[in-house]
């Protein structure tokens, strides 16, 4: 059996042995946010609904749907929303998720590819609730997903280990630019707990160089990652996506900060570049320069707000600490932002 204690420790975070109780857990996320988030974004039949998207589910929200449902103390919840991920979207024969399901199409599962953010999200919460809450099918259920990330989506490429944002389309035979990556799929607090539910070296190398990656990549006058890059020969924005710092790259900074990644220079160069000059976060387009779209929404600014605090302890905005959900997408950011915040940066509410 896996060492759990060791799990949530290399989480920075405190655990027992799974053979005595768990001493309460203090919920991170209030009460009323979490009531005021699933009463618009969580379905009876436990999907979480993408508004900004169609309306469709997917299984990167499933996955920040089960770590905020943790983060609120909510066992039933949590339950609701890993039900239906595994019986609607568990059903590739490697393990992984597929990635989007559709609730006006039949059958509802319209791309069987894998999304590697979605599986390592669902993994880390899985493994969160399942040592915090005593449910060993939940650990379980987590290193299945974490060896099968390790077996199919984990490579190691030009003297790089990179996570393939899909098992399918992404590498080098199958594109001519390939492979190519997404930096924000680097779920860089999630990664150290792979690492125990699957260990391998190769977790460490993937943190490690999706953060010397992250580094090297400054494209345009802003210096800022796009939001997908090949790495055929010399990284540069992948071909046929837009090459811009868009909705994807807008929460790495908030990955970095929960992470606890210290890397002051790197925080600070992509808050200033993602900033247009009305001082909102924006999409950049990467060759100009130019900001393409303002993110006035509260979970998007809290990004830099968020930076702002572990950077020089700049408190909150009032605008960033109140939460009335938007559309889910920027609500999830928020919540994300003010549980680490809660949790890790008090003094910065």
């Amino acid at each position: 059996m896996i060492k759990w204690r060791n799990l949530l420790a290399a989480a920075g975070l405190a655990m027992v042995c799974l053979c005595q109780p768990m001493p309460a857990q203090a919920a991170a996320i209030d009460a009323k946010a979490w009531s005021a988030y699933k009463e618009k974004f969580l379905d009876a039949s436990g999907r979480i609904v993408d508004d900004g998207n169609g309306g469709i589910s997917h299984s990167e929200g499933q996955g920040y749907g089960m770590l905020l449902a943790y983060l609120a103390d909510s066992p039933s919840d949590f339950e609701q929303i890993w039900y239906f991920t595994r019986t609607e979207l568990l059903l590739r024969d490697d393990g992984l998720a597929v990635w989007k399901w559709d609730p006006a199409v039949a059958p509802h599962v319209t791309d069987t590819n894998n999304a590697s953010d979605g599986d390592l999200l669902i993994a880390y919460a899985l493994a969160l609730a399942g040592s915090a809450w005593n449910n060993q099918s939940y650990l379980e259920a987590a290193a299945k997903i974490a060896d099968a990330l390790l077996a199919h989506a984990v490579v190691k490429t030009g003297g790089r280990t990179v996570l393939l944002p899909g098992v399918e389309g992404f590498t080098a035979p199958e594109r001519h630019d390939g492979p190519v990556i997404n930096p924000s799929y680097w779920v860089y607090e999630a990664i150290p707990v792979m690492a125990v539910l699957a260990p391998s070296d190769a977790w460490q190398a993937l943190s490690d160089d999706g953060l010397s990656l992250l580094r090297s990549l400054q494209f345009g006058p802003r210096k800022l990652p796009a939001d997908w890059v090949s790495l055929n020969h010399q990284p540069r924005p992948a071909e046929g996506f837009d090459a811009e710092f868009g909705y994807n790259a807008i929460r790495i900074p908030l990955y970095l900060a929960r992470a606890g990644v210290s890397d002051k220079a790197l925080l600070l160069r992509l808050q200033s570049g993602m900033t247009a000059t009305d001082g909102l976060p924006a999409t950049i387009e990467l060759q100009t320069g130019k900001p393409k779209q303002s993110l006035p929404d509260a979970g998007y600014r809290i990004v830099n707000d968020v930076v702002a605090c572990v950077t020089d302890g700049t408190k909150l905005p009032a605008s960033s600490r109140q939460f009335a959900p938007s559309l889910y997408y920027p609500s999830t950011l928020q919540l994300l932002g003010l549980a680490f915040v809660g949790e890790k940066h008090p003094e910065c509410l």
